[in-house]
């Protein structure tokens, strides 16, 4: 029979460190309800779930919740935050996980997406002048053989538009007829709309790898472009 845990020998070191960045963590108010874990996408995986990690956590089990492969599957949608009758935010929780991992031994896809990102604008590393050609084709085509939508346009970068629409940097390059969908609903209901160049990927990798500096350099360098260059009050996210 296992040995009962003594709860005055917890050495809670990881706890601390993020409670001092998160002091309004609320992680000593979880009852494990479980309330987190229901509403969970993530829940389950690596046979992990929103209400084992803050109960590791609390526990001591530094070592397993920093090597658990978990806290890059969770999305940080917050569902748990929303549904947890004491607010414990598991998201920032995760956030501040990720990020105590150094960065070279963070996921490599992320990572590269990131990076990749950085570089060039978008995830997939699309250049500007093949994202301004696809979707000028895709939508020409969709005007050519749907009577329907025979007025429908699709503008880069227009000035004075109502509206600044950001694209999933995938399916510009491997899934282009699914542009066409969200193109439509927009010509139909008569918005004001426009892709802008610049940081046009709706994804944000970075945010996901916890790379606050390359978060926050995508970030500026797209809302400059739409304040100082395209002037659009407006910006729709699609991811």
């Amino acid at each position: 029979m296992a040995e009962a845990m003594k709860i005055d020998e917890l050495d809670i070191r990881l706890k601390q460190e993020i409670l001092e960045v998160l002091p309004e963590g609320n992680f000593d108010l979880c009852f494990t309800c479980g309330t987190c874990t229901g509403g969970c996408p993530a829940s389950e995986q690596f046979d992990m779930d929103p209400r084992k990690l803050i109960r590791m956590l609390n526990l001591g089990l530094d070592e397993q919740v920093r090597k658990s492969p978990w806290i890059w599957v969770c999305s940080m949608c917050a569902r748990c935050v929303f549904a947890c009758p004491m607010n414990v935010d598991i998201p920032k929780l995760v956030y501040n996980l990720r990020k105590s991992v150094p960065r070279e031994q963070r996921p490599k896809g992320i990572m590269g997406s990131c990076d990749q990102h950085i570089r060039s604008g978008n995830a997939m590393g699309v250049p500007k002048d093949d994202f301004v050609f696809t979707v000028t084709d895709v939508a020409e085509e969709i005007a050519e053989e749907q009577p329907l939508f025979k007025d429908l346009r699709v503008t880069v970068d227009r000035k004075g538009a109502n509206m600044v629409l950001n694209q999933n940097s995938r399916e510009p390059v491997t899934e282009p007829d699914e542009l066409g969908p969200l193109w439509k609903i927009l010509h139909t209901v008569g918005a004001d709309w426009t892709y802008p160049s610049i940081m046009w990927a709706g994804e944000n990798y970075c945010m996901f790898l916890a790379d606050d500096e390359g978060w926050r350099y995508i970030i500026e360098e797209f809302t400059y472009h739409i304040d100082n260059n395209i002037k659009a009050p407006l910006v729709v996210n699609t991811e």
